[in-house]
């Protein structure tokens, strides 16, 4: 499937007596770009977690947010970290032997001291390995959010595919009509002009006219792009720096097509094909 670049996600899960919320949104990016907002207690996963990420998704600017806080029940069997009431104690001696005068430490301050209260939860690799599967829940959720989008820009992108396609195919039947025309109107000044000696430089000025007019080539390719777009498009997966390609490839075509034009109804034609094309080409911007 066409995937965009563009999607959020969303996910929530109670691990043992915590609870991880994770945010996940996505925009383009030329390139994968990933940024986070962790806890400190997730910091030394930022490593894995990157490389989950890295794993399901190949471009866009992706910034991934979480946090992890215990639930009521965590707080029925919390502990105390002895080691560090014991440094606290020693500290708080030296302190005040020092600085009479100081305040002791107060129960609240103790209480608040980092890594003076122990939850009782699993060891951190069991909590890793369950963060790291709510983690690919959500990354599947923001998949589904930018697969969605892609289907759209797919469907926007045929639907100026077809209009493309109804471009060249009204230049092709208006072409021999303006080349019959441009013949006639190029025969009759020669004729005003050089009389009964026309014929040899007619021969010339018409065979150099249609050389420089002739655009069957020009749509051609542009037969072939239309082609190959849906053709990248029904194949799906990272499409989007190939599709950016092709839509260059036909803007050029567009542009060759103008520069030729010999009627007001082909310059049209080339105009109307650049505004499809560049509407295409808005919307690829924002594959992956």
């Amino acid at each position: 499937m066409i995937s965009s670049m563009t999607g959020y996600a969303s996910h929530s899960a109670d691990l043992g007596k915590a609870q991880l919320v994770i945010d996940l949104r996505s925009v383009n990016q030329r390139y994968l770009e990933i940024s986070f907002r962790l806890p400190e207690e997730l910091r030394t996963m930022e490593a894995a977690i990157r490389e989950a990420i890295a794993a399901r998704l190949v471009r866009g600017k992706v910034e991934c947010r979480m946090t992890y806080s215990p639930l009521p029940e965590a707080y029925l069997d919390i502990g105390l970290n002895g080691s560090i009431l014991e440094s606290l104690s020693h500290w708080q001696k030296d302190v005040l032997a020092r600085f009479p005068d100081a305040a002791p430490l107060s129960v609240s301050d103790i209480l608040n001291w980092k890594g003076v209260l122990v939850f009782d939860e699993r060891s951190d690799k069991d909590a890793s390995a369950l963060i790291l599967a709510e983690l690919e829940i959500a990354l599947d959720d923001l998949s589904a959010s930018r697969s969605r989008e892609g289907g759209k820009l797919k469907n926007h992108i045929l639907e100026r595919l077809a209009g493309v396609e109804d471009c060249i195919a009204e230049a092709r039947d208006a072409l021999p009509g303006i080349m019959s025309a441009w013949q006639e109107k190029l025969t009759s000044r020669l004729k005003e002009a050089l009389g009964d000696t026309a014929n040899d430089r007619l021969s010339q000025e018409l065979a150099l006219f249609f050389q420089k007019s002739d655009v069957e080539e020009e749509l051609s390719r542009l037969s072939s792009h239309v082609s190959e777009v849906r053709r990248t498009l029904d194949k799906g997966g990272a499409a989007g720096k190939r599709l950016d390609f092709l839509m260059q490839e036909m803007h050029r075509e567009a542009n060759t097509l103008g520069s030729k034009s010999v009627s007001l109804e082909t310059t049209r034609i080339s105009v109307a094909l650049k505004v499809l094309i560049e509407q295409m080409r808005e919307q690829v911007q924002n594959i992956e």
